[in-house]
């Protein structure tokens, strides 16, 4: 096969910060109940020597964005993160519309200094809401109550915020149609410009997962989906990937970069990254060590694991990106990110499109209806034998 590069594509940051105050129990993600105080001063000189030893993967490219996500980056504090970014601003180049965004709890509002985090640069938050039903986030484990959430989120928004996204899920113990859309209109008041809406999902190595609840029956849960759809359609809101609903203009560019195959570093416990190479047209997926503790030992080794993407599995890694996205990606895209020619897989994409799974426009790579429905089947066609 052709693998070969004409340009790299965009670059973005991703920063963990590993600590919660508590753990939920549908929570999957490298996150860490906080024992005492944070280790502040370490973790920071921890991030920046992370930084230094990844410098070079950047390729002289500048940074797109810049994601603080965890556990719960808003436990942080300011003066923490404005030492990050002064670090990051150090090391890389960011461009002058960089998108810079913090995750943050609501149960953590009352120490989150939002201006602060303005001065500082962190310019977009995202509010883990999950819910606006006291009793549900009282089952999901959350810390906060739907008060909680309109509170920090006005807080924010009183300190010149006015990018902001709001997670909720969906399909929650119990829940019915008119209570997921309750949900979203609680969320609507608040005028975000950006929604995660998600399922939840049972995952493995979670406390649900060995003491699941029950959740909706699935024709409940699609009269759900359609609903709240329909409602954040009508709300002035795009479907632009599966899960996320953006007004005009305000989609997430750093979950753009993932979903459009763009590099990004990636920093802080158990961070993900994934970058390509111009000297050997390689491309590398990495992680960072998992555990605080031994990311901030005196002996530690700050990349835990790394390997190059195989040329065969290249199709199916882009694809499984591109096709979360709505409106699909240009056909031009695929050589572009991967460095095969498109040719490389003409056949599935001719069969896709007599199927009707795929568009049948030739100039992008575009699912149907049909064929987000039957999205597992579509990316198997495209398994390495």
């Amino acid at each position: 096969m052709n693998h070969t590069f004409k340009r790299l594509p965009p670059l973005s940051l991703y920063i963990h910060i590993p600590w919660c105050v508590r753990k939920c129990p549908y929570c999957d993600f490298n996150s860490y109940e906080q024992d005492g105080s944070l280790p502040v001063d370490a973790y920071v000189r921890a991030l920046m020597e992370d930084l230094d030893a990844d410098v070079e993967l950047a390729q002289a490219r500048p940074i797109t964005s810049i994601f603080f996500g965890g556990g719960t980056p808003s436990l942080f504090p300011t003066a923490g993160i404005a030492r990050i970014l002064d670090g990051v601003r150090a090391r890389l180049t960011l461009m002058d519309e960089a998108e810079i965004s913090l995750e943050t709890n609501p149960g953590t509002a009352e120490y989150s200094d939002f201006p602060g985090l303005r001065a500082a640069g962190v310019n977009r938050l995202s509010f883990g809401a999950q819910s606006f039903d006291d009793l549900q986030l009282q089952q999901l484990g959350r810390i906060h109550a739907s008060d909680d959430i309109e509170k920090a989120v006005n807080r924010a928004r009183d300190a010149g915020f006015d990018n902001y996204n709001i997670d909720l899920m969906h399909s929650l113990p119990g829940q019915d149609a008119s209570a997921a859309l309750r949900d979203i209109d609680r969320a609507l008041a608040l005028a975000p410009t950006h929604l995660s809406w998600y399922q939840l999902t049972i995952e493995p190595n979670t406390a649900y997962y060995s003491s699941p609840p029950t959740l909706p029956e699935e024709d409940t849960q699609a009269d759900i989906y359609q609903f709240g759809l329909q409602h954040l359609q009508d709300a002035g809101f795009e479907q632009y990937e599966v899960s996320a609903f953006a007004k005009p203009g305000k989609a997430s560019m750093h979950n753009l970069n993932y979903w459009q195959f763009g590099d990004y570093l990636a920093i802080g416990a158990g961070a993900h990254g994934k970058i390509t190479r111009a000297d050997d047209g390689s491309i590398l997926r990495y992680q960072k060590t998992r555990s605080p503790r031994d990311y901030l030992a005196p002996d530690r080794a700050y990349l835990a694991k790394q390997q190059a993407i195989s040329v065969d599995d290249l199709p199916l890694e882009f694809l499984m990106n591109a096709f979360r996205l709505r409106q699909g990606v240009p056909e031009a895209l695929f050589q572009q990110r991967t460095g095969l020619s498109l040719e490389t897989i003409e056949t599935e994409l001719t069969a896709l499109r007599q199927d009707g799974l795929l568009a049948p426009d030739q100039d992008s790579l575009r699912l149907t209806e049909r064929g987000h429905m039957l999205l597992n089947e579509v990316l198997g066609r495209f398994l390495a034998d």
